[in-house]
């Protein structure tokens, strides 16, 4: 009897299920029109939120990126002090040291600004005066009509009108309002950067426990590569960019530009974008010193157009030996694209981001694709004559 029973269950366990009706299965899987309609509405509202919050935290993200490259640029400089004193001491006196450099160019370059402002502001009347009185616009005029004539006495007439003062304060009070706004991010920046620089290894041990084990080895030594590689990319751009501000403000001042020290801060901020903020700069200025006269012009042009030349050739192959070469369209193309989403400060931390993009490509990509020398199976070969 036990037998039985248990050829029986046996029996009956495997006979077949019957199998369902093919009707109620697709009824199982069909969607309401109305429900699929209803999630499409939430995904695309929840995708304008996201939208919306990167938006408006959009300048956030961009302090974050510069302070997180400027610690990157200054974290050689705490390795060196490193080897003789402890990090905190070391991250203390780099920053001790940036806070000193930062205030320094500060008190010394702020009141040279607002007395060349005020002195352009007092001699522009007399400076149109003298323009317009020159023989070059006197040649001009003659050959394009009273264009130039007429453009001058409407610039006379304004800064003589003593009514227009009120329109002109506030335009300095708002100009006021974005030197605050440029001086609060800048403290942002700064402190930003302070706790990048102390907490530095531990971000990117952080960083490293995100991978596999089995892969931490090498993406540990991929990162160190790209934030060795950025730190010394940044050092050197930076001091490219010296060299060009204060080479700027005594040839300026030499050959009696206007506002020398406004123009060789100018400089100094489009020579951190290479290539083309150095190139852009040069232009502006070479522009705003036709205020002086055409022969100032003309000088300050033919100055940048050779120290272009020396910082192509001499300069930037000295400096920026030891960083990673980026060319020069991926550094337009990283500038127009950096300063199309986050201005200047984009623009400047566009040209590290495509140098971190071409060290992972010659560290990953570039191995991974010539080590595939056998083809995969199933692929077919073919061999044209």
């Amino acid at each position: 009897m036990t037998m039985r029973r248990r050829s029986t269950a046996v029996t009956t366990a495997e006979q077949p299920r019957p199998a369902s009706k093919p009707g109620r299965q697709s009824q199982a899987w069909k969607i309401n029109p109305f429900t699929f309609g209803l999630l499409g509405a939430l995904g695309v509202l929840v995708a304008l939120l996201i939208g919306g919050m990167v938006g408006q935290l959009a300048t956030v993200l961009v302090y974050i990126g510069v302070a997180l490259f400027l610690a990157l640029g200054l974290d050689p400089l705490v390795a060196l002090i490193e080897r003789r004193l402890p990090r905190p001491a070391a991250v203390t006196i780099v920053v001790a040291s940036v806070l000193l450099v930062f205030a320094g160019i500060i008190v010394a370059i702020v009141p040279i600004l607002v007395e060349q402002i005020t002195n352009l502001i007092d001699d522009g009347p007399q400076m149109v005066a003298d323009i317009t009185a020159s023989a070059w616009f006197k040649d001009m005029s003659a050959q394009f009509g009273t264009v130039f004539q007429d453009a001058a006495d409407g610039v006379l007439s304004f800064l003589q009108d003593p009514g227009n003062f009120a329109n002109i304060s506030g335009g300095v009070l708002a100009v006021g309002v974005g030197i605050a706004g440029g001086f609060t991010a800048v403290t942002i920046v700064l402190i930003l950067t302070l706790y990048f620089m102390a907490s530095l290894r531990g971000i990117k041990r952080t960083a490293v426990r995100f991978v596999p084990a089995y892969q931490r080895s090498r993406f540990s030594g991929l990162l160190e590569d790209v934030s060795g590689a950025v730190g010394r990319y940044v050092i050197g751009q930076a001091s490219l960019a010296l060299i060009n501000g204060v080479l700027s403000l005594i040839f300026l001042s030499i050959i009696q530009a206007p506002v020398p020290a406004l123009l060789a801060l100018l400089a100094f901020i489009g020579s951190l974008i290479p290539l083309v903020g150095t190139l852009s700069a040069s232009i502006v200025i070479s522009l705003i010193c036709l205020i002086a006269a055409p022969q100032t012009a003309l000088i300050a042009a033919i100055y940048y157009l050779v120290y272009m030349q020396i910082e192509a050739y001499v300069l930037s192959p000295r400096i920026m030996s030891r960083a990673v070469a980026v060319p020069g369209a991926v550094v337009v193309i990283a500038a127009v694209g950096g300063g199309a989403l986050g201005g200047i400060l984009g623009a400047l931390v566009a040209i590290p981001v495509a140098a971190s993009v071409i060290i992972i490509i010659q560290k990953v990509t570039f191995p991974a694709q010539d080590g595939k020398i056998v083809p995969p199976d199933g692929d077919l070969i073919v061999s044209t004559p």
